[in-house]
């Protein structure tokens, strides 16, 4: 089940079109400094540009592991937004694809729900920067979800 204090950061995060409270329930969310926006009826999650978040100085770029965590909670933040699950959906796979160095600035990511069956859903993932038709990394995410009826 999904707490009620969480059910209810996110009923009101639906009515208010901000995500913040929900975000600062997620510890990780916060030490990267993940945002989420709506944009008409989808969701954009950015990742401010941070020095703390460099895994190679020289050039200077996002640590991967910094761009995986970022997806990944992505996925998880959007399906516990706009899937109908009665508890938090909990990863099975991850799955991720770095097509080019992620350079020191915003990085946004969309997710879209390739498949919601009756207990687990198919999320994909697409990060860029400058330019949304070129990707930095793409990933495909697995989770488990619980149906809000129980299923005969």
């Amino acid at each position: 089940m999904i707490p009620d204090d969480v059910r209810q950061r996110l009923n009101q995060a639906h009515a208010l079109g901000d995500y913040t409270p929900l975000l600062s329930l997620i510890p990780y969310a916060g030490l990267i400094g993940i945002v989420c926006e709506r944009q008409g009826d989808d969701l954009l999650f950015r990742l401010p540009a941070s020095p703390d978040n460099v895994g190679n100085p020289l050039l200077p770029a996002i640590h991967g592991g910094v761009i995986a965590g970022f997806m990944e909670l992505s996925a998880a933040l959007y399906l516990l937004i706009y899937s109908e699950s009665a508890s938090i959906p909990k990863i099975i796979d991850f799955s991720i694809d770095y097509l080019r160095a992620g350079h020191l600035r915003d990085t946004y990511a969309q997710c879209q729900l390739w498949r919601q069956g009756r207990r687990i859903t198919n999320v994909a993932i697409t990060a860029w920067q400058a330019d949304r038709d070129v990707p930095i990394a793409t990933a495909r995410a697995h989770f488990k979800i619980e149906p809000e009826k129980p299923l005969k």
